[in-house]
């Protein structure tokens, strides 16, 4: 930036604003520049940098107005956008000011940064070749050219620019630490592997090998490469190197058979063999045989694996055996090989077992029987285990967990702070405690859990929004949601998508802190997972969330301003009616007051930020607008912000099936019948048995058939795709067809007993009956699906059939006995007045009174 605006545009860039505004006083007040444009554009920047944002645009626009062919006026203008996040109305004002001034290094420099942001990847490779030409001595044009290409997947193109700007940079002498030039020489080898030029990559490791710092980076990559260019023998050498350094690394023992190539699992055995003699300490090379070993030589290596972590009192052994569970074999093994551990007293080198040895037997039995479903006697085994040992964190734990397991969360919450009480300085325990807590929908319970490790001064509400801290706020919607505050939880659901977005635009940043730093790789990889961010489960679970919210609030728009759900008042009596009429009256009362005293802390925090800001001349980025639950939930289109969310996943989440029923979900509501046959089609592709996936295809078929305002030629499309996927069968026949296939599993009855009340009323007392078996020769019989059934019964999606619902609850509770679902009903009342918790009943009963 130049002309006269030159004083001020140096105070914008080292951040002194109050000088930046004083010069442009000084230059604005002289009649002869009072409309001066750049000066006005800097005095425009310098405002929105203190938070003043719309005179600042109304200064720009002024300024822009006064002075179209100036170059810094653009520049600025763009700046303004930039700070807005409106990258593409950036980039046509930095183009608009190249017009005036083509060779401006900044504004180049400025439009690459954005032109990669926004992965316009030929439009960073002309720029950055605009700025080579321009800058061709210094390192940044070189490397910025060079990622375009790798970008764009030239990779042998890339190789050659990296090549040429390396011959150009001195080597230290004196076996001095280069780490620069080092990063460089592994960049370049990435970029040659990623051609394909395994062969030019090899040797460009093995020639400039003693100037790369990474030592482990290069016998790696070697190992890799050896292998891809066949060349075992001394691949084999390498792995068996990499063993020495590290004996637990896995990927070592995978190279190390790769190379070796045995052509039987004894030859395969041998190798693990060889270096059990070798590393006689080493767990990873006793655990992997077991991938593939069977019968008795399973038997014996599980033996001697489990031996050495008893004795050795590893807690993780369980993980490392949980993928031998999809193994119906392996896992009738597992259990004789810990039974006769139970009884050892001497261990195989004659030694005597330490007396913990039988504590982690049972610690893992119990982590055993909870996997297999037999909770009773995971429980059994946890107890005795807490009888000898009260004073084991670990043991808490587990127990905590059989209990969510087997679907008694406020059981597992209570087991779970007995063991964060047992070491309140433990973060990791403090968290899994106030997960469960929430789980349990215990959401101020979990807030104070959470505040011991938060920043003092502020809620820990908010500082865990600030730290970014996602499984908390996902675990949060999950629980407002399950309690029907829909408003708090989109509020949740929306913090994440936040989150996700402030990730997107922390790594403009790192476009030059990268190539200035020359981390080249790491650069590279962040970029690559930039584009696929949201498929992190974060994302999904509260995009999921939200659009199930979302669906809901499209079926039952809520009406009532003074409360999210209205109660289902119909069939209670007069005294059951005053109950609840004053518990939601103590309910609104404490909701009052805890606004209240929200709002004095925000109040109390806004003005300490307010005195911040003023002694502040750092630059601040503009207000957020607020999220506000009630507006959230009382949103005019649910379905349009429901198709936000859903977006993201239609790109990046594609092979999970219950994208594609979102997706049906959505399109169903909005009658776009092209979409919905995309969903469909897209989930047949997955797992075309899938329950939910069946009753979208059901409401499918009937609305294609009832629907009178399908254009003739959709009309035409949709019934030829339906006869093409599923014959001339009706939706009728097709579900009879389903159930007839999937008589056995219990999920599919369910699926195909609502869709044949849905197409026929009539039908509900066989419905019910398909429903609510619970043969022991059903498959998936589980917690889970029994709840849906439950549930299913009682919201009359199967009818009226409420003692039905009733009776099926009490054939659960025999199954599942410690399951929250199937209590009797009164029994949270009784637990609570069991445990001294009787104020609320004294409470309501004074009320009544």
């Amino acid at each position: 930036m130049s002309g006269n605006s030159g004083f001020e545009s140096r105070c914008y860039e080292h951040k002194q604003y109050r000088n930046g505004l004083k010069f442009c006083k000084q230059i604005l007040s002289n009649p002869k520049f009072a409309e001066h444009g750049e000066t006005l554009a800097m005095k425009g920047l310098t405002l929105n940098c203190l938070g003043k944002k719309e005179e600042a645009y109304d200064l720009v626009r002024r300024g822009l107005r006064n002075d179209l062919k100036s170059h810094v006026c653009w520049h600025v203008y763009g700046l303004l956008q930039r700070s807005d996040k409106k990258y593409d109305e950036a980039i046509k004002c930095y183009r608009n000011a190249l017009k005036w001034d083509k060779d401006n290094l900044q504004i180049l420099r400025d439009l690459s940064l954005l032109q990669i942001q926004m992965r316009d990847l030929e439009g960073y490779r002309e720029t950055r070749y605009q700025l080579l030409q321009l800058r061709p001595a210094q390192r940044a044009s070189w490397i910025g050219y060079a990622i375009a290409y790798h970008l764009l997947e030239d990779y042998e193109m890339a190789a050659k620019i990296i090549e040429e700007f390396r011959k150009t940079q001195q080597v230290r002498q004196n076996n001095k630490v280069d780490y620069e030039y080092s990063e460089l020489l592994l960049y370049q080898n990435q970029v040659l592997r990623e051609a394909g030029l395994h062969k030019e990559a090899l040797e460009h490791l093995s020639t400039y090998e003693k100037q790369i710092c990474d030592k482990l980076a290069v016998e790696e990559t070697r190992g890799e490469l050896l292998l891809k260019l066949e060349r075992l023998e001394e691949a084999t050498e390498v792995y068996r190197r990499l063993q020495e350094r590290n004996p637990e690394n896995w990927s070592y023992y995978h190279g190390l058979e790769n190379a070796l190539k045995p052509g039987s699992t004894e030859e395969r055995q041998k190798i693990y063999e060889e270096t059990w003699e070798k590393y006689p300490k080493g767990l990873v090379p006793r655990r992997l045989p077991l991938n593939f070993l069977t019968g008795e030589k399973f038997r014996e290596c599980l033996d001697r694996y489990l031996r050495m972590n008893f004795s050795k009192g590893c807690p993780p052994v369980f993980t490392t055996l949980k993928s031998l569970y999809h193994d119906k074999e392996k896992v009738t093994r597992l259990l004789p090989a810990c039974h006769l551990l139970i009884p050892l007293a001497v261990a195989d080198d004659g030694k005597e077992e330490p007396p913990t040895t039988l504590l982690w037997v049972q610690y893992f039995l119990a982590q055993h029987y909870d996997m297999i479903g037999q909770q009773t006697l995971a429980l059994e085994y946890i107890n005795t285990a807490i009888e000898s040992t009260p004073t084991l964190i670990e043991l808490f734990l587990i127990k905590a967990k059989i209990y969510k397991h087997a679907g008694n969360i406020r059981e597992a919450a209570q087991w779970m702070d007995e063991a964060q009480a047992l070491d309140t300085a433990d973060r990791f325990i403090n968290s899994k405690c106030a997960k469960y807590m929430l789980k349990a929908g215990m959401i101020k319970e979990a807030e104070e859990m959470c505040s011991k490790f938060t920043r003092e001064g502020a809620s820990a509400v908010e500082n865990l929004n600030e730290m970014q801290c996602m499984w908390f706020q996902t675990e949060c919607a999950l629980a407002y949601k399950a309690m029907n505050k829909f408003g708090e939880a989109l509020k949740k659901c929306h913090e994440i998508e936040r989150h996700f977005v402030e990730i997107t635009d922390d790594q403009f940043d790192f476009h030059t802190y990268c190539m200035r730093k020359m981390t080249l790789r790491s650069y590279v990889d962040l970029l690559k997972l930039e584009d696929v961010l949201r498929m992190h489960p974060f994302y999904y679970k509260a995009a999921r969330t939200a659009i199930q919210i979302y669906l809901s609030l499209h079926d039952n728009p809520l009406t009532d301003d003074s409360k999210e759900l209205q109660a289902d008042t119909a069939n209670l009596s007069d005294k059951e009616l005053k109950k609840l009429r004053n518990k939601q009256r103590r309910a609104q009362k404490k909701a009052q007051l805890e606004e209240e005293k929200k709002n004095a802390e925000k109040e109390k925090q806004l003005k300490n930020q307010k005195k911040k800001k003023e002694d502040d001349d750092e630059e601040i980025g503009g207000p957020k607008e607020e999220l506000i639950p009630d507006k959230l939930a009382k949103v005019e289109n649910p379905l349009e912000e429901a198709v936000k969310f859903l977006m993201p996943l239609k790109h990046l989440v594609k092979d999970k099936i219950d994208t594609h029923l979102l997706a049906f979900e959505i399109y169903f509501r909005k009658e776009k019948y092209l979409l919905m046959l995309q969903s469909v089609k897209r989930a047949l592709a997955i797992d075309p048995d899938h329950p939910w996936l069946h009753q979208c295809l059901v409401r499918f078929f009937k609305g294609v058939s009832e629907s009178k305002d399908l254009q003739e030629a959709v009309r035409t499309v949709l019934k030829q795709e339906i006869t093409r996927l599923f014959g001339d069968s009706n939706a009728k026949s097709f579900n009879q067809a389903y159930l007839t296939k999937h008589s056995n599993s219990i999920p599919h009855r369910l699926a195909a007993a609502k869709m044949m009340v849905y197409l026929d009323s009539s039908t509900e007392t066989k419905a019910v009956e398909l429903a609510t078996a619970l043969d022991e020769s059903l498959k998936n019989r589980n917690i889970e699906i029994c709840t849906d059934v439950l549930e299913s019964l009682r919201s009359a999606v199967l009818g009226d059939c409420k003692e039905r619902a009733e009776m099926y609850r009490a054939e659960c509770h025999k199954l599942y006995p410690y399951t929250l679902a199937f209590m009797p009903p009164g029994y949270e009342e009784n637990t609570k007045i069991a445990n001294g918790d009787v104020s609320t009943e004294t409470e309501e009963l004074a009320n009544e009174m």
